[in-house]
């Protein structure tokens, strides 16, 4: 098994070598926790050549697969599981401990109102039977796409034009999804924040700038008031990346 990366940690206090998992751990005081997971330069893009690849080092790729496994569900944005071609959750022997008791591996969550998706694509065809994918649509979703769905995934079905993530985020923890991990993209966590529906937003600092038109990890109508975050951790490696928890502000 590899050894757990070890970081350090500036804030609140300083410790050295502080293992990833103690580091960041979902909260265990609440009944439901819902986190993001972002990397991004420090000009603030999210993408490289459209895709969020690139920017990250050893440790983010441990942070994004550490995540993966202490989750009950990964929710993802139908543009974002198109763009980087999703499949299903692997199992990665690092973090198995995590899974105890649990599927293997997480299921993940698509939020679709089109559902315009290739249902003949692995991740539905190859998703295992203990954590089949999930869509996560709205009543106004063509019918022929609905039915073709259930056929490869369970569907959910919240709010009538529009999917409404507070419903969707209330179904998955009525399933046993307490711990919910959001990958983005960048609409889908706009629409979440708006929502009310996002604790905790784990992002990745990388020590690059990046420039152009690349994507944010926001995106979406200016928000108004904007959204003031409380730094609950900072921990940073050697090689200049930094890796930060906030939590909206008064939460």
């Amino acid at each position: 098994m590899t050894e757990i990366p070890k970081i350090n940690r500036f804030f609140p206090d300083q410790a050295t070598d502080v293992s990833l998992s103690e580091a960041l751990a979902f909260s265990r005081n609440a009944d439901q926790w819902v986190r993001a997971v972002f990397v991004a330069s420090v000009d603030g893009a999210a993408t490289i050549a459209g895709h969020a690849g690139g920017l990250g080092n050893h440790i983010d790729k441990q942070l994004f697969a550490f995540n993966r496994a202490s989750a009950d569900v990964i929710l993802v944005g139908a543009g974002t599981a198109r763009t980087e071609n999703y499949g299903p959750a692997e199992d990665d022997r690092q973090w198995r401990h995590l899974r105890v008791g649990r599927s293997p591996t997480a299921p993940i969550a698509v939020v679709s109102r089109s559902l315009d998706l290739d249902f003949s694509a692995p991740l539905f065809t190859k998703a295992p039977e203990s954590a089949p994918t999930i869509l996560i649509t709205c009543a106004d979703a063509p019918e022929p796409a609905r039915a073709q769905a259930a056929e490869v995934a369970e569907v959910i079905v919240a709010g009538q034009s529009s999917v409404d993530l507070g419903a969707a985020i209330a179904e998955l923890r009525s399933c046993g999804f307490a711990r919910i991990m959001c990958e983005g993209g960048p609409q889908l966590f706009t629409d979440l924040v708006e929502a009310g529906g996002v604790d905790e937003l784990c992002l990745t600092r990388s020590p690059t700038l990046v420039a152009g038109t690349e994507t944010n990890i926001l995106r979406g109508a200016q928000f108004d008031p904007p959204v003031e975050l409380e730094l609950t951790t900072l921990f940073g490696t050697d090689d200049g990346f930094l890796y930060l928890l906030y939590r909206p502000a008064g939460s």
